[in-house]
């Protein structure tokens, strides 16, 4: 049995597989997800697991060298972006906004979205992948 790390094994499988510039969404419970794009479902409940305890865990396994949000999430949901800015302070990030749409078109060309039971609105990120190498 594993000791550390995210325990969830499809989470833990994708990450694995996952190289420089590739991409991973971890979404609200209600971001339509692309039939091509594989869906891994944590949602519980309205809630649970929040949006921000699984990014949390997340990056924990992850060198991220950019994000992607939905620029509707600066009017839509401010607290939630301060906390997704306080995650990445002090770290060489490149942060992207784009409109909704375009944004869930992305998730597309992600090799997974995970989804989410958070009930907020715009809570949701494209994570790129960074070399874990190279600085």
């Amino acid at each position: 049995m594993k000791r550390n790390g995210i325990l969830n094994s499809d989470v833990s499988r994708v990450l694995s597989y996952m190289g420089h510039t590739d991409q991973i969404a971890i979404g609200d419970c209600g971001l339509p997800i692309p039939d091509s794009t594989e869906r891994i479902d944590l949602a519980l409940a309205f809630g649970e697991p929040p949006f921000l305890r699984v990014l949390e865990l997340v990056l924990q396994d992850m060198k991220v060298e950019k994000i992607i949000l939905a620029e509707e999430i600066t009017d839509q949901n401010p607290d939630m972006l301060a906390k997704i800015q306080a995650l990445f302070k002090g770290q060489k990030v490149d942060v992207e906004f784009v409109p909704h749409t375009a944004f869930k078109a992305k998730t597309a060309d992600c090799k997974a979205v995970i989804r989410t039971g958070e009930t907020t609105p715009y809570a949701n990120i494209i994570l790129q992948s960074g070399c874990i190498f190279a600085d």
